[in-house]
């Protein structure tokens, strides 16, 4: 679905029928999307130009809607200028597994997409593709965009493992959906669709989110409407609205 609002060929015409529907209640839904695609891309691009190799994005739907329709693997290798970057996907979703693993693997060696969910995060880590492509001694980019599917404390029981399992240097990255910016008329509406499209999908308020945080030395700007995280110009999606984006973002130091 956010492939489909971002204007990506990653979807379906499901995805597609249900964004409309978003769309017809709020007529945000597509620049939010391409705001929320646009802080993965900024937060990808500021970690790899900042020496980051590895990464591990976990929940993403492996998005194509990226300007300029590259993936986020490309990103990570254009800003960090080397063509070594590995980059491992995990997925729950077994469409979007299986797509990725048809379309992806094939072509790179660099790229691995695995079937992981944090609600298991014990044997996502214990997985052997995890353990071994990925070096756990080294830093690595940990890009989660699929928390708001559990529970506060699986996610931050979720959290705080990964951040066990990652060497210092690494960093969390974290997106979270949430309602505190939504009229109080829109809000049944949404609320609806939300349970329709996506089932057990957790929305949080701000304080909510930061409680995920707790401990972890946040990079600036912090924890903000993902349009304010490190904006660079290249996609001003709901930049004259933020909170139009619906999501808040926030990258943190492990140490």
């Amino acid at each position: 679905m956010l492939d489909a609002a971002a204007g990506g060929k990653n979807n379906f015409v499901a995805d597609r029928d249900a964004v409309r529907r978003y769309d017809e209640a709020a007529p945000v839904t597509t620049a939010a999307a391409r705001a929320v695609l646009a802080f993965l891309s900024r937060v990808i691009r500021h970690l790899a130009a900042g020496g980051v190799d590895q990464f591990v994005i976990v929940g993403s739907g492996v998005p194509s809607g990226l300007p300029p329709g590259r993936q986020l693997h490309d990103l990570a290798r254009e800003a960090s200028g080397r063509s070594d970057v590995r980059v491992l996907y995990v997925e729950n979703d077994p469409m979007v597994l299986a797509y990725a693993q048809a379309t992806i693997e094939p072509v790179t060696d660099l790229v691995r997409v695995v079937e992981g969910d944090l609600r298991q995060v014990e044997d996502l880590l214990g997985d052997r593709v995890v353990r071994t492509f990925v070096d756990w001694d080294r830093p690595v980019g940990l890009v989660l965009v699929s928390v708001p599917g559990l529970g506060d404390e699986e996610a931050r029981h979720a959290i705080k493992c990964l951040c066990h399992a990652a060497a210092a240097g690494s960093y969390l990255a974290l997106l979270q959906t949430t309602f505190d910016a939504i009229p109080d008329e829109l809000l049944p509406a949404i609320g609806e669709l939300l349970a329709m499209t996506l089932p057990g999908h957790v929305v949080r308020t701000r304080a909510e989110s930061a409680a995920l945080l707790e401990g972890l030395d946040l990079v600036e700007p912090g924890l903000v409407w993902v349009p304010e995280w490190r904006p660079d110009g290249r996609d001003e999606a709901c930049a004259a609205l933020p909170s139009a984006s619906g999501n808040y973002g926030a990258v943190a130091r492990v140490l």
